[in-house]
């Protein structure tokens, strides 16, 4: 049995929920509990806040956590970074009221800064050698300046519509987040159940942008259409029972996706159906 500390309520929490259903570790969230257990996998789960994550994984409370980069920056709790999981991007950054010019990071020497990330604002200042005073709030960070309480905020920003809405703009980034997979000490034992855990996630997130695509393809087009469609190894391509005709298999970025489609018509493709990947298994 291992035991993994998540966030208990927000968008992290039901990211990294997701992720494990889709992993086949399902939780009963109806049921959620403090501490609640997977019905099919040896897993236990915790529900912590955020914050209280890296250090509770680090004393071994909780062998794994999934939490924000920018916790695990913030606390410097001595755990090792697993996996970076592709979810919950942001980023702690600088801003300031709208209205002012920024001239560099020594726009910020003297000034007041408030945030709920002192230490890694500290770090920021130190290697810019900047003397600033940090305001340290927890909650409602980008308030403070309109309310009187600092020049300036260092907090986390995703969208940046928060920071418009309260009048400033971002300036500087200091960090940039997503949600990571942590580690402590593991046994043997423990480290088998992680190895399993790490096997599902890589499935479900080599999945993650991409489509699997089929078509019917003349054969004589099917090395040029191959050269459009690079597989992971190589594309499927059967026979026919029409003569001269293949069907052909492939998986591609979504990204990619319309640009290869038309090409792949230009070549004669008919019959393109595009479907959802569910997992990739390498």
């Amino acid at each position: 049995m291992i035991r993994i500390a998540i966030q208990s309520k927000g968008r992290l929490s039901e990211e990294s929920l997701a992720l494990m259903s889709e992993a086949g570790i399902r939780i009963d969230a109806i049921k959620r509990k403090f501490l609640a257990r997977a019905a099919d996998f040896p897993l236990e789960v915790l529900y912590l806040r955020d914050d209280d994550i890296p250090g509770v994984v680090a004393g071994g409370s909780a062998d794994l956590g999934i939490v924000g980069y920018n916790e695990v920056a913030e606390t410097g709790a001595d755990v090792r970074i697993v996996r970076r999981l592709g979810f919950g991007a942001c980023r702690l950054s600088l801003a300031i009221p709208k209205e002012q010019e920024y001239t560099g990071p020594a726009f910020f020497e003297g000034k007041r800064i408030a945030t709920s990330y002192p230490n890694v604002l500290s770090g920021w200042l130190r290697a810019n050698g900047v003397n600033a005073q940090i305001q340290k709030i927890m909650g409602s960070v980008e308030i403070a300046p309109a309310a009187g309480l600092s020049d300036a905020i260092f907090d986390i920003v995703s969208s940046g519509g928060t920071l418009v809405s309260n009048g400033l703009k971002e300036v500087e980034t200091v960090l940039e987040s997503e949600a990571v997979l942590v580690a402590g000490t593991l046994d043997a034992d423990k480290q088998a159940i992680l190895d399993k855990m790490l096997f599902r996630f890589d499935a479900v997130m080599e999945s993650g942008g991409k489509k699997y695509i089929l078509m019917n393809i003349p054969t004589d087009k099917v090395q040029e259409a191959v050269k459009i469609l690079p597989a992971m190894r190589s594309p499927t391509v059967m026979p026919l029972a029409a003569e001269g005709w293949c069907s052909l298999h492939s998986v591609v970025l979504e990204r990619e996706l319309w640009d290869k489609i038309e090409r792949l018509k230009a070549l004669g493709a008919e019959g393109i159906l595009v479907l959802h990947l569910d997992k990739v298994i390498d």
